[in-house]
């Protein structure tokens, strides 16, 4: 194409000299020579810079392999072991701009059967593009990949995937690199009929928590962006964290090690930098009975599974190999001693922890710790912290745990909140750690009730018996089940779509799990309906949390889009509490999905507060949000097209009246670096149609209007003939509903129809104005008097010289 346009200029040169004109009247954009950009390579023999091998699962890859090559010495060999294997290429674990070039290409050649199942995807951080390929025997074939699909072209991996559950014969890769063909972009799609879009602000109104939009240890820049209301304290290593000495214990997480703590990660100092930065914080406390015995200066640590008492281990922690995983041929080992690591504690060690915070920080009503959560994931003890608590956790142990402990945290700050019974996910709903993922001895022993039911029973019990409501908010954890969602890259087309579909186990009461747990139930999760029933049922006036959950690619705008939908539905369900474990970086995708609840405008504008009724025809393309904002009574629509695909919707608004023209608001794939101000959506009454991008996070604010309900006019009270006199108009509300039209009478000499008129008058008198106010809603009248006179006139004395 670049010898294509060279032609093409020399063309032009040739008919200018011919025509005799100069040539600046033949230069076009069209014809222009095209600047070269120079090829980029990523495997030319050898993996170019900044590329390294991410292969995963049964796949044996050979970089330097000698026959066949297509050019220069080396191809890339590929054997798929075992099924679902893949080669996969990174760029460091960043992302590359490519958006030099419209073509990723490479070569492949199918060895001596050919006909491998091969799916290939280039992860770019605004989608994948993926193409099925056959490789053909004995013959290298050409794969072009088009990258126009995006306008912004950031690659961060390609995957070549055995799309079987079986192993293949060996094939070859080859000349991989990036290139400027000089092909136009595609042509913009046109935006297809959307569903239609309703909101109705009088009904279903209830307050959204500010809290729904927390994190589990978000960094300071990422807290100030998102404005972030609450951090939580969490995880695993929270339930073993002896603030006496600063130290927590890693469990199985990482070889069941004592770490110290620096100073800076301390909890009194995670306390003073959220409240520097206007954040809450939430604090796990331990009930497990146990925590780090003694801190040491550095390696070696203390650890549950010492080499010196288990010398065959599956493995050892490279830099300090004293300590092992505590199995052997996969099988955890037991009997070991809790003492080596730990020491045990009472109620009494969490009682003068919280007078601690209380006297460094305050009780919670006066600004200190307002929210303490429950442990951690207790029913998963016997994995987690099995070196100290082998035993799964019974109904029983967690009653009288949470009696203790909890009862010791309101009696150190009667004003402060706790959150229980934090377990992990759906099997812990309704059975104990001892009965596992199912009915058992435990479940049977306490009348086949499923644990959460019973644990809320116990948590009434205890108010009527002492007076004191020891648990404030019912906090469960939750992972969408479904493969590849969770904690997980973007994934393919089908596992992006699934992430999508998937947060309808939040809410929908008609949706299957697309996971493991429809093979445990027939029931849909609806994970918040099914917390409130839980509540109602069984211990009214408790609060809704969900203090870990997380639904993947948070670095992609997949991911974007399900945290967005998340966040909404969040709000309009009636989640009192949430914080995303993970979180994102300050500058990925995900950051800018509670930005555009947060801070949209970067000038700390938010999205409502109020919850009001939204539907869509099809939530499962396009959702919608909506909220009242009490501030200023904005009503904030949220609008999430899930899909590539462009619509254009009809939105329909009851029981509000715009003041005038919507702002617009939106983060998309066509730039993920940056939430855009759009230009105004024109609103003409109650109704308005809006177009929507494929991949997109719209928010539309709304002002309120209203009917006129009066006018004045300002001008001045006196004046003279022959003079201009300007008089203004001026509506009540101020909200009131545009277009406004002012008639006044008698005729101006200018300003009719307009909210300022000029008047002029050539004899004297008393003069009458008046103006009439219409708009939709509404009609008023005012009047003004001005008495006009002759003016006096001066006469000087004559003087003769």
């Amino acid at each position: 194409m670049r010898r294509r346009d060279s032609m093409r200029s020399g063309c032009v040169f040739f008919l200018v000299l011919a025509l005799g004109i100069l040539p600046v009247f033949f230069r076009s954009p069209n014809i222009a020579a095209r600047t070269p950009v120079a090829d980029l390579w990523v495997y030319n023999d050898a993996l170019a810079a900044g590329w390294q091998d991410w292969s995963y699962n049964d796949v044996s890859v050979d970089y330097a392999n000698m026959t066949p090559a297509l050019s220069g010495t080396h191809s890339i060999a590929v054997t798929y072991t075992g099924g679902w294997g893949g080669v996969q290429i990174g760029y460091g674990g960043a992302h590359l701009d490519v958006s030099a070039y419209d073509t990723l290409r490479f070569w492949i050649h199918g060895g001596a059967t050919g006909g491998q199942p091969v799916y290939f995807t280039a992860h770019l951080r605004s989608g994948e593009i993926e193409r099925a390929l056959t490789p053909q025997a004995g013959a290298w074939t050409q794969i072009d990949i088009s990258l126009l699909e995006y306008a912004t072209r950031e690659l961060y991996s390609l995957e070549w995937f055995n799309n079987s559950g079986s192993a293949q014969s060996p094939f070859y890769i080859d000349s991989i690199v990036l290139v400027d063909t000089g092909a136009a972009p595609p042509p913009t799609p046109t935006p297809a009929t959307g569903p239609a879009l309703s909101v109705d602000a009088a009904a279903d109104q209830h307050p959204i928590s500010p809290y729904i939009y927390g994190m589990n240890y978000a960094d300071d820049a990422l807290a100030q962006t998102v404005r972030l209301p609450l951090q939580r304290w969490g995880g695993n290593s929270t339930t073993r964290y002896n603030w006496e000495i600063n130290v927590h214990n890693t469990g199985s997480d990482w070889y069941f090690e004592n770490i110290p703590d620096a100073d800076s990660d301390s909890a009194d100092a995670f306390v003073l930098r959220n409240k520097s930065l206007g954040v809450e914080p939430l604090l796990t406390v331990p009930l497990i009975g146990w925590t780090p015995k003694r801190r040491t200066a550095g390696h070696p640590f203390d650890c549950g599974f010492p080499r010196t008492a288990y010398p065959n281990q599956d493995s050892f922690d490279p830099w300090d190999t004293n300590c092992g995983n505590g199995e052997w041929q996969e099988v955890p080992i037991t009997g070991n001693d809790p003492l080596w690591t730990s020491k045990v504690i009472t109620e009494a060690f969490v009682t003068t922890w919280i007078e601690h915070l209380v006297a460094t920080h305050g009780a919670a009503v006066n600004g200190g710790v307002k929210f303490y959560d429950l442990d951690n994931e207790p029913m998963l003890w016997n994995s987690t912290h099995r070196e100290v608590h082998p035993a799964g956790t019974t109904y029983d142990e967690m009653r009288e745990r949470t009696y203790a402990y909890a009862a010791a945290i309101k009696a150190a700050d009667p004003t402060a909140q706790t959150l229980g019974p934090v377990t992990w996910g759906w099997c812990a709903y309704f059975f104990s750690g001892a009965d596992g993922c199912g009915p058992g001895a435990d479940y049977a022993a306490h009348g086949n009730l499923d644990f959460t039911t019973w644990y809320l029973k116990q948590m009434q019990a205890y108010e009527d018996a002492h007076g004191v409501r020891i648990l404030d908010y019912l906090d469960l954890h939750y992972y969408p089940q479904a493969n590849g969602v969770a904690l997980a890259s973007a994934g393919n087309a089908a596992t992006q779509a699934l992430r999508l579909r998937s947060t309808r186990s939040l809410w929908d009461t008609t949706y299957i799990d697309e996971s493991w747990i429809s093979d445990t139930t027939d029931e849909p999760v609806q994970m918040i309906p099914r917390m409130k029933q839980w509540v109602a049922n069984n211990y009214p006036g408790t609060k809704l949390a969900i203090t870990e959950y997380n639904w993947g690619a948070l670095d992609h705008i997949n991911g974007a889009l399900a945290q967005a939908d998340v966040l909404g539905i969040f709000g309009r369900e009636g989640l009192d509490l949430a914080t995303l474990w993970g979180p994102p970086a300050v500058n990925e995708p995900g950051a800018y999905a509670f930005r555009m609840y947060r801070n949209y405008d970067g000038l700390g504008s938010a999205f409502g507060d109020v919850s009001v009724r939204a539907s869509s025809a099809d939530q499962d393309r396009v959702a919608i949000y909506a909220a009242r904002r009490s501030v200023d009574q904005a009503l904030t629509l949220m609008v999430i097209d899930k899909t590539a695909q462009a619509y254009t919707s009809a939105v329909s608004l009851a029981n509000f009246q715009p003041a005038g023209n919507a702002h617009v608001y939106r983060y998309s794939a066509a730039n993920l670096t940056a939430i855009v101000r759009e230009a105004d959506q024109p609103v003409a009454g109650t109704t308005f149609t809006a177009t929507f991008p494929g991949n997109s996070i719209t928010l539309l604010v709304l002002m309120p209007g209203g009917p006129l309900e009066g006018v004045s006019i300002t001008g001045p009270v006196f004046g003279v003939v022959d003079m201009n006199y300007t008089f203004t108009a001026t509506v009540s509300p101020s909200t009131a509903m545009p277009p406004i039209t002012y008639t006044w009478t008698p005729s101006p000499v200018s300003g009719q129809a307009t909210a300022t008129a000029t008047y002029r008058w050539d004899t004297p008198g008393a003069k009458t104005i008046t103006v009439t106010a219409q708009n939709v809603g509404g009609l008023a009248d005012a009047t003004h008097s001005i008495m006009v006179s002759i003016p006096h006139r001066i006469y000087l004395p004559l003087v003769l010289r």
